[in-house]
Order: structure tokens, then sequence, then C-alpha cells
């Protein structure tokens, strides 16, 4: 059996309710559960269930009794319970399909809460957005409502990372604008969280945060809220203020860290601890429900995730610590540390004797020698002057052709220019593809920002789980351009083809085949030169390899350009 991950499905942490989720938690008593503990006669325990029927009464909720090893769906086969309250239980599971670990939700279909966990979850799959932990399947069947999501073996909670110590000013501000961005995506799309917990955040090995329980927990726990912007805000500031200073800013302990002192209030952050930045310090306060009161320079709360992220976009910011330089070790001083190392040593100079030139030739041999070298210098000046006029006096016919060399200014190359991409569209055709790669994200792959991205969906192996060649985006240049090169940026290492449409092409190709393939490479960052310029309205940018992320095999294009 695989070992428990930091990363499972956690949503029965019961300590550190916030005062919008404890009210929403607190389980009613009706004296059924004593009534039957007295009662002495097995007649008297069936008429008093029958009365509670008759009143309307809701019988006591028992979770479903499955064991290890149990598969749902013939798919998914059950590996250890983490969770089991209130009717439901949480397990880690494996996918014996897609070979992987899941997470799974389980609760009987007639529990007062299935139909509102089952239209949480199908919402939260739709949001698609890779900063949460994604819904992989929601399902009734047999009696049972289950709930399927990644499993991240990789990522660490919060709360792990808060038991170790507050977090660096970099790492909180890290945390706060991940977070804030996400839960501003998602209440756009009409989703809330209400239950955005330590153990709800996720801290992947790349450093990037993942939000896990997105409508889902707060369904399981049957907790709502009549401002959920204003209650997930509130939520995102709690966070922020346990990053700074390892502290819950309530008056009761939670979620392993201590509370705030009774009766004193809510401090900002710079108060509780030394040292704590002071603009996160402020953006903490003016999230928290304290109406700004406390909050910085009488600065506005904030009520709504959108505007923690625009606050948060709007401050200086925190740059990570520089490395700080470690001074090798003491060793022994050798020659080489004393600069001789292969260098001869010194030794003492020995004069060399002076060479006496000999005297010139002036014996008889050496006159006839001079003469000798005098009538041969003659007969070589002769000899070329004579072929100098016979060149001079030949005929204009025998001429031999000159060679025109190219000057440098016609072998420099013309600069690139980038070509404006009017629009773009995903591409994944048969066989093997649905014929969409999330089509929502693909604008941000030439928006000119490197943060944003467009991805492909999740794959067991690096091609595509031997399910098709290839997945891609077709890029619309608004007419026939003529193409030279094409400059690509991806999170990790990606092989990719850069393919062009025929020259006289009115619409994108349906299939791959009918591109051509020009160029390709594999990294994060490449400038790839099409063999030749190439005349095309249509570029497709064809990914062939994806890099494994957090556990999974993903494409994710940050950036392209057309250069021409």
């Amino acid at each position: 059996m695989a070992e428990r991950s930091t990363a499972a499905v956690d949503v029965a942490d019961n300590s550190g309710d916030d005062p919008l989720t404890a009210k929403a938690d607190t389980a009613a008593t009706d004296g059924v559960a004593e009534e039957q503990k007295t009662a002495e006669k097995t007649a008297e325990a069936t008429e008093n269930k029958a009365v509670e029927r008759q009143s309307g009464e809701q019988p006591p909720i028992t979770t479903p009794e499955l064991h290890s090893g149990h598969k749902l769906a013939r798919r998914y086969r059950l590996e250890e319970c983490v969770t089991r309250l209130d009717g439901f239980s949480s397990w880690r599971a494996v996918d014996e399909k897609l070979r992987r670990a899941v997470g799974v939700h389980l609760l009987p279909a007639d529990h007062p809460r299935a139909r509102s966990v089952l239209a949480a979850a199908r919402s939260s799959a739709l949001l698609g957005d890779p900063r949460f932990v994604q819904v992989l399947d929601a399902v009734e069947e047999n009696d049972l409502v289950y709930v399927v999501h990644e499993w991240l073996p990789d990522s660490t909670e919060l709360t792990a990372l808060l038991a170790d110590g507050p977090l660096a000013p970099h790492d909180a501000y890290q945390l706060v604008s991940q977070v804030s961005q996400a839960m501003a995506a998602a209440h756009r799309e009409g989703l809330a969280h209400l239950r955005l917990t330590p153990s709800a955040v996720l801290r992947s090995s790349t450093g990037q945060y993942r939000i896990r329980g997105l409508a889902v927990n707060a369904a399981l726990r049957g907790i709502t809220a009549e401002r959920p912007q204003r209650t997930d805000t509130e939520a995102i500031g709690a966070l922020l203020y346990a990053a700074l200073t390892q502290r819950w800013p309530y008056e009761n302990d939670a979620h392993g860290l201590s509370g705030l002192p009774k009766g004193v209030g809510l401090l900002p952050p710079d108060q509780v601890r030394a040292g704590v930045h002071r603009g996160l310090s402020e953006i903490a306060m003016r999230a928290l429900a304290n109406d700004g009161a406390t909050a910085s320079r009488q600065e506005p709360p904030c009520t709504t995730p959108d505007e923690l992220a625009k606050a948060v976009a709007a401050m200086p910011r925190v740059r990570p610590p520089e490395p700080e330089f470690t001074a090798p070790p003491e060793y022994q001083h050798t020659t080489y540390q004393q600069g001789t190392y292969g260098r001869p040593q010194p030794r003492p100079v020995v004069p060399q004797p002076v060479v006496v030139p000999p005297p010139p030739l002036q014996s008889r041999t050496g006159k006839a020698l001079k003469w000798a070298v005098s009538a041969l210098l003659i007969a070589a000046l002769g000899l070329g002057s004579w072929q100098i006029a016979d060149r001079l006096l030949a005929p204009e016919g025998k001429d031999e052709p000159k060679n025109v060399q190219p000057t440098l200014d016609d072998e420099k190359p013309k600069p690139l220019k980038p070509i404006a991409i009017s629009s773009a569209q995903d591409f994944d055709p048969p066989p093997g593809g649905n014929g969409e790669e999330y089509p929502e994200s693909v604008a941000s792959a030439f928006d000119g920002d490197p943060s944003t991205f467009w991805h492909t969906k999740n794959y067991t192996t690096a091609n595509f789980g031997n399910l098709k060649s290839g997945v891609g985006i077709v890029l619309d240049l608004g007419s026939a351009q003529k193409v030279r090169a094409v400059d690509l940026s991806f999170v990790g290492r990606t092989s990719v083809e850069i393919r062009t449409a025929p020259a006289g092409a009115s619409s994108a190709p349906s299939t791959a085949e009918e591109f051509t393939t020009q160029a390709s490479g594999a990294d994060s960052t490449m400038k790839l030169k099409l063999t030749k310029p190439v005349t095309t309205r249509y570029v497709l940018v064809w990914l062939t390899e994806l890099p494994l992320t957090e556990g999974e095999f993903r494409g994710q294009l940050t950036e392209v350009k057309v250069m021409g």
C-alpha cells in the first residue's frame, strides 16, 4: 500500500472554523440518540423510529461501510480512508485505467447533501482552471454518490509549511497573489469555496499554489454564506495573516496554530511579530473582517477576491531574497594556492656566448659565387618581363572571365519582424482527439503576458497516453504572410513542430497531415527558423511530447510570436 501523502483529501478539519463557518458546522441535537440509548426492548426502539418518521425527524446518517480494495465503476480501487465524518468518507484511491492516484469522496445517495455535492462537483469540473485541484468524475451509482479528483503527492499543505514557522515575505506574497487571483476567477464563474483553510491550500514542488475543494468541501459540510465573496476574501486574509505571523487571527486556536491573546482584538501582523513586511501586513488587515478600522493608512477594506488581487498587484512587488554567499572552507596552503602551480621555478641565468658573424666572402671562391647569383637574378628579371609583355599584347578574346564576388551588403539577411496574430483556436483532431483542448485559454498564448498561458489536458505519459500523435493551436495571421521564424516559450521542456497550411488555403485544414512541417525543436524557450520563408495564412504549433508537471504530463504555452 502506498504511503499516505500530506496532500490527501481533507474536508474534515474541525479545528479553526472561522465565525462564518462555525455556525454552519454546529450539529443540532433532538434527543433521539438518548432515547435509543435508554430503550430496553427492541419493540420500544422500533416504536421510537416510527414516531421519528411521523414527526419528520431524520434518523442518524451512517457512513457507507466500505473497505480497502473495494472498486467503484470497476476502475477506482479504494486504498486508504482519510476521513470519515457526518455521513461521508474520503479516500485515497487508484485509477486502475490510467494507473494514477486519485482522491474520492463517498456518501450515500439518500444523504441530504448528496444532490448539492454532485452539483458542486460538476460545476467545479467545468471551470477547468489549473490553479484548482481538478474534479475528474462525479457519479451516482449503486446507492452511492462519489466525487473523484486529482491527487498531488508532490505537494505540501500550507498547514505543514506553517508548522515549520512563518513564510518568507516573498513566499507570503506569492501565496496571497496566486490564491486571490484564482478565487477571483472562480467567483467570476459563480463558484465560491467557503472552506478556504490552510489545509485547502497546497504548494507544489515548483512553488505554485493550488486550491482544493472548490465548492465541494462546503457542499459536503452543508456550509452556505449570504456574502460568499466576502467570506472567501476574509479567509484569504486569514491565510496571509497566518503566513506572516504563524498565528491564527482569532482568539481560538485552529489548524495547529495559536490564536491571538484574548481581549486584545485584531492586532496587525507587524505588531504580533517583529520583522513582518509592512505592505503585506496592511493587505492582510484590509482583507480581514474589520471594516478597515485598523487597516492601512485609511485604505478601504477589500470585500471581494478581485479587489484583493488588485490591491496586491498595486503594491511594490516583493522580490525573492538574494542567495547568500558561502565562503569556501579553509584548506592547507599548497603551491597551487600560492600561485606557482604549473610554473617553472626560478633558476640562475647562465650568460650565453656571443656568436660572432663570419666575415664577408672575400676569397676567390666567394667572389665567383657572388657573380653566379647575380647572373641568376638578371635571368629571372628578363623572363618575368617577357611574360608581362606577352600578357599585355594578347588578344582580348583570350581574357579569362572575372568572378564577381557578392558584397557584404548582398549577404546580410533582413531583420525579422513580428507578424500580428489575428486569432487562434485549439487543434485536437481525430483520431484520438475529441476536438477540444481548453479553447477558452488560447488567447493567453499570444497576449504578450508571459504569466498567462494556454494549456493542454493532463495525460499519463509524455506522448499523450498513446492516444494521439499530438495537440496544438492554429494561428490565423488574417491574410497570407511570408513567415520566416516562430518564437516559443513553454513551461517545461516541450517537443514541438511548426507546420504551415498551403499558401492558397482560405480556411485552416482539419487534420494535422494537411499542414506541412517546416521546423521542429524541444526546449522551454525556442526560436525556430523555417528552412526557407513560407507564404501562408495559418500556422500550426503542434506539440508532440509533453513535460511532467506536478505528477501529470501537460503542455503549457506561455507565449508565441510569428516572425516574417
